[in-house]
């Protein structure tokens, strides 16, 4: 059990600094990709921030609100973390939760989260979303697959 709980902090942690250094970076050449910066056809690099949450719902809301929510998720999701007995739930809660805190912490300090992945079909855009997003997401697609639940019962 306490091997779990290295591996999910230690997975939050890497999340966590992964998010904040791509952020850093993309932020110290805002000004460069401020309008995009094609990588290769389909893929920008860009700069923007975004107040609300995935796909920009909940744009507008109060900054603190989301920080509220966020943080009361990842206290849930520690909870989780600490009961867990399989490494591979371990990683995904960590990874959830690092990426949560590294939105967290670009709320506290932006009232926004950073965002610089933009992917693109024509003219139609993904919504742009940044390293923190794609931990979240793994962390829940890790949770939920099919294969997790039989390895959740044999990973102790």
């Amino acid at each position: 059990m306490r091997t779990c709980l290295f591996v999910g902090l230690l997975a939050a942690l890497i999340a966590f600094l992964v998010d904040q250094a791509t952020k850093a970076i993309v932020v110290s050449n805002a000004t460069v990709l401020s309008s995009g910066v094609s990588v290769f056809p389909g893929f920008n690099l860009i700069y923007l921030r975004n107040d609300g949450v995935t796909f920009g719902l909940l744009g507008g809301a109060p900054w603190w609100s989301l920080v509220v929510l966020a943080l009361g998720i990842c206290v849930w999701l520690a909870a989780m973390l600490i009961r867990s007995s399989s490494r591979v739930e371990a990683i995904a809660y960590g990874a959830i939760i690092g990426g949560a805190l590294g939105n967290i912490l670009d709320r506290l300090r932006f009232r926004a989260v950073t965002d610089f992945f933009d992917f693109y079909i024509g003219t139609a855009h993904w919504p742009a979303f940044n390293m923190a997003d794609i931990f979240v997401v793994g962390g829940v697609v890790l949770l939920s697959a099919p294969w997790v639940g039989a390895r959740l019962q044999t990973d102790s």
